[in-house]
């Protein structure tokens, strides 16, 4: 093994862990933010559940599990939050969901 490598393994699994469970630190560096009143004037009572799931992890096909739709239409519903919060991906729409109080950290995770 090479010298060092372990540092550098445990410090990306961190970084992972930082993006998979956001922190108010990590939140209050985000350049890109979302205020509460972006989602209720741009999003529709859909998007916002739809985001409060993808805030909470899950999959296109677990939120349309958990909401009664189509694949497709909780597809549809996610890459319209999307748009219309202007987020490059995903994890921004996590930060989003986090941001406007969506969801929030589970304090005994």
């Amino acid at each position: 093994m090479v010298a060092g490598t372990s540092r550098v393994r445990t410090r990306a699994a961190s970084t992972v862990m930082a993006v998979i469970m956001p922190t108010p630190i990590i939140l209050a560096k985000v350049t890109w933010p979302v205020g509460k009143a972006a989602t209720t004037t741009v999003l529709t009572g859909r998007e916002r559940e739809v985001l409060a799931l993808v805030g909470r992890g899950l999959s296109n096909d677990q939120i349309a599990a958990e909401l009664t739709l189509s694949p497709a239409t909780a597809r549809t519903h996610v890459s319209r939050a999307m748009t219309r919060l202007g987020a490059r991906d995903r994890a921004q729409l996590v930060v989003a969901a986090y941001q406007t109080g969506l969801v929030h950290p589970d304090p005994g995770a």
